[in-house]
C-alpha cells in the first residue's frame, strides 16, 4: 500500500502585512459614468456617441488615453494636440458631473471590513488623477479604509510603472 505524499506547506519569503487594491473596476464599477463622460464629451464636439461596450474597451492607463481613444477610435493613436487639449477639460467636466453616481461592487466593502478586519493595511493605487480619486473614494464611504491613495498624478509615473507600488 502506497502513503499518499505529505502536504508541502508553502511559506512567502516576508509576511504580507499590506494590501494594495485598484480602484476602477476593481472597487467600483466606473464604467457607466467613464463612457457617459465620453459620450458627453463627443456629442459636445460634433462627433457621434460610441457604444458603451467599445468605450468600456478604451479604459485602462489613465482618463488621457480614455479621452484619445474616444477621438480616434483607435487603442494606441493620438490625435491631434489641439484637439486633445480642447477635449480633455470637456471629458473632465462631464465626468465631474457623473463621477459621484458610481458604486462599488458588490462584496467590495465586505472584502475591505474582512481585510482590515485580519489586521492588513490597506492602499489605493489608481491612475486616475487625485481631482477625482478623492471624491470617488470619499462618496461610498471608502476613502477611510486606505492608509495611502497614490493617484495617477501622485508621482511622476503611474501604473503599471513600478514606482507607484514601490512608493
Amino acid at each position: 500500500m502506497q502513503q499518499a505524499a505529505p502536504v508541502k506547506r508553502f511559506s512567502t519569503p516576508v509576511s504580507v502585512q499590506a494590501i494594495v487594491i485598484d480602484l476602477d473596476g476593481t472597487l467600483l464599477h466606473t464604467v457607466p459614468e467613464l463612457a457617459g463622460a465620453a459620450n458627453c464629451m463627443l456629442r459636445e464636439m460634433g462627433y457621434p456617441p460610441v457604444s458603451q461596450e467599445l468605450l468600456a474597451s478604451y479604459i485602462g492607463n489613465g482618463i488621457g488615453w480614455l479621452v484619445k481613444r474616444a477621438l480616434t477610435g483607435e487603442m494606441h493613436a493620438t490625435p491631434d494636440a489641439a484637439l486633445y487639449e480642447h477635449a480633455l477639460p470637456i471629458f473632465q467636466k462631464h465626468y465631474s458631473d457623473l463621477l459621484l453616481v458610481s458604486k462599488p461592487y458588490d462584496g467590495a466593502i465586505e472584502g475591505l471590513d474582512a481585510m482590515r478586519a485580519a489586521g492588513f493595511r490597506l492602499g489605493c493605487i489608481t491612475n486616475k488623477a487625485a481631482r477625482f480619486t478623492g471624491p470617488l473614494l470619499e462618496g461610498p464611504g471608502l476613502a477611510k479604509y486606505f492608509d495611502i491613495v497614490v493617484s495617477g498624478d501622485t508621482l511622476p509615473e503611474k501604473k503599471p510603472h513600478p514606482l507607484p507600488l514601490q512608493y
